[in-house]
């Protein structure tokens, strides 16, 4: 029988009340409260330390929020802004050299749609992928289960509840395609 971290990993309804799931969230929130403390000399060192994996010259301004860092994957060159929030109840993977603005939010938790399943706590992940050279305005929110392509602009308080084809523009709330000017 897999144990609620194994479910939560492969995408299936977990029950994040486990035991070894707040241990993961506790330690996530002390390596989160050292990250925003500490000066900016000392985070890419923290950032090794907090998340899954991290690229070269990766630069997370502070206060970041995570809810357990280990399923985090950032590209080279990376850069997010202040105040972004990484909910990675299941895999998110960011590519080489994009920019993420202030207030970013990237969502994989999701819950049941049923309202009487909802209430047992079951909650369940989508993973998030990012491509290369994207960029994020601030104030934008990626739901679960969204893939971004390479080159790919998401607009400044955009809800992304759909992939974003490499090179596109996502505007507004759902995100819709901008027609290309010229």
């Amino acid at each position: 029988m897999a144990t609620e971290k194994e479910k939560m990993l492969a995408g299936e309804l977990y029950m994040a009340t486990d035991p070894e799931l707040q241990a993961d969230q506790r330690a996530a929130q002390a390596w989160m409260d050292r990250y925003n403390a500490a000066q900016p000399d000392e985070r890419p060192t923290l950032l090794a330390e907090g998340l899954g994996a991290v690229g070269q010259h990766v630069n997370i301004r502070a206060p970041f929020y995570v809810d357990y860092g280990y399923n985090i994957s950032l590209g080279d060159g990376v850069f997010m802004n202040f105040g972004c929030v990484i909910l990675d109840v299941a895999p998110v993977t960011i590519g080489a050299a994009t920019a993420i603005g202030p207030g970013v939010q990237i969502l994989t938790a999701d819950h049941p749609r049923d309202p009487i399943e909802r209430r047992t706590g079951l909650e369940s992940g989508h993973s998030i992928r990012i491509g290369a050279n994207v960029w994020i305005g601030g104030g934008a929110i990626i739901l679960p289960g969204v893939t971004i392509g390479d080159d790919a602009v998401i607009g400044a308080g955009a809800v992304v509840t759909r992939d974003v084809p490499t090179g596109a523009t996502v505007v507004g709330n759902p995100a819709r395609p901008v027609a290309p000017k010229g």
